[in-house]
């Protein structure tokens, strides 16, 4: 039965996501595709499917941590400065470390205060306060002739932000099999019981105030959002079904490495991504097939052209190209070509995780006298500080020498 609800939940992504989620082997067999995070099929069966890390036989707990560094990365989150000890703990699944997060933030934002708003009602009541509807007043119904029409405003936590939020509770409140989570999310569905789920989720979230009185809030909201359906910033999708949460690995890794990046830039460096301001050609005066890296840097008058690639490389794997896919040297060649063309000698790079079998850059590979494409290693260690791997032996023509305006990195 699980078996068959993956390969029906494959085809619905085929429709509308790429990459597929799984590719179905054969009638036993059933291959995941670059999606990291957790499925909870109909029977209750929960399967975490977990990025492979540098080491084989890792424990889980590896690729758990590093899903959460990325995932913090991808939706701009500040670091807290005091975790809760549950929240550094990697033994839990990647949906219920969400849930905990949420729930973490929520907490804290419900002993901050819920911010309440002046809500226009219109009632019927048998004293006078507020103001008096006439026309309402004027056309009673029948034995009601005593009573005031009324309207006036009370001041309520019904609003835009807390009906999400409440929403949001409830549906992590029904998921969890943690205790320490339904623990908390009892709680606070208890303090948030005079607030309304919300009944439209998108219309809420254009409603959502980002004023100074509504600072508090900005927290939560990624993690809402997560919740939510909604789409995580920056064009990174995740999808929730049931107390399923699935990211796309490639766009985790390509957010990761650009923050990352941003970090290590010189003050006057420029790092821009999704760049397409380039086209490949023109048809009568129509420009077509746009290029767009996936990072464009630029530092002065000069610019690298970056491309992020989640996949192994084997740098002792000659014969075989150490796997680098040929499209995507044709795809930097035309990069180079049109983002590069000011330049007397234009430097491209490619971008892959760092692993037992990538861990110094590959000797450059030349395109022509020009354009030069190098493959840099990216070390994903907790610990490592310089995680962009640069080469560090000096080259006879200084032109063809990648230097890239960022602070000084240890030797590779």
């Amino acid at each position: 039965m699980d078996f068959d609800w993956l390969c029906q939940l494959s085809q619905r992504y085929k429709v509308t996501h790429a990459p597929a989620l799984i590719q179905v082997e054969d009638s036993r067999t059933l291959q995941l595709d670059n999606y990291v995070g957790v499925i909870e099929t109909p029977t209750g069966q929960v399967i975490e499917i977990l990025p492979k890390t540098a080491s084989e036989g890792a424990p889980p707990e590896h690729g758990r941590e590093l899903i959460r560094r990325m995932l913090e990365r991808a939706l701009d989150l500040p670091p807290r400065e005091t975790a809760e000890a549950s929240l550094e703990r990697f033994d839990m699944p990647l949906n219920e470390w969400v849930i905990a997060r949420f729930l973490a933030e929520l907490d804290q934002l419900v002993k901050r205060g819920v911010r309440s708003d002046y809500q226009r009602l219109e009632a019927t009541e048998p004293f006078l306060r507020g103001q008096l509807d006439v026309a309402r007043q004027m056309r009673p119904p029948p034995g009601r002739g005593h009573h005031f029409a009324l309207r006036y405003d009370l001041f309520l936590p019904d609003r835009a932000e807390n009906r999400l939020l409440k929403r949001a509770l409830e549906t992590v409140a029904n998921a969890t099999q943690h205790p320490d989570n339904w623990r908390l999310a009892q709680e606070l569905r208890h303090l948030l019981a005079d607030v309304p789920a919300s009944r439209d989720v998108e219309g809420d979230f254009r409603l959502w105030r980002h004023d100074r009185l509504m600072a508090h809030y900005q927290g939560v909201r990624p993690w809402c959002e997560l919740i939510l359906y909604r789409a995580m910033p920056s064009a990174l999708n995740g999808e929730w079904r049931g107390i399923s949460l699935l990211f796309p690995m490639e766009k985790l890794f390509e957010r990761y490495v650009e923050s990352c990046l941003r970090e290590q830039l010189l003050p006057d460096a420029n790092l821009k991504a999704q760049v397409a301001s380039q086209y490949l050609c023109t048809q009568q005066g129509r420009q077509m097939f746009r290029l767009q890296p996936d990072l464009l840097l630029q530092h002065g008058n000069k610019r690298w052209v970056m491309d992020v690639k989640w996949k192994r490389l084997d740098s002792s794997d000659r014969d075989g190209k150490y796997g680098i896919s040929q499209g995507d040297l044709y795809q930097l060649f035309a990069y180079g070509h049109k983002y590069l063309t000011e330049q007397d000698y234009g430097h491209l790079v490619l971008i892959y995780p760092s692993w037992s079998q990538l861990k110094v850059p590959l000797e450059p590979f030349c395109y022509d006298a020009r354009l030069t494409l190098w493959v840099l290693p990216f070390d994903l260690a907790a610990s490592s500080s310089h995680r962009l791997i640069l080469p560090c032996q000096p080259r006879a023509d200084s032109a063809c020498e990648l230097r890239l305006p960022l602070r000084p990195t240890e030797p590779a």
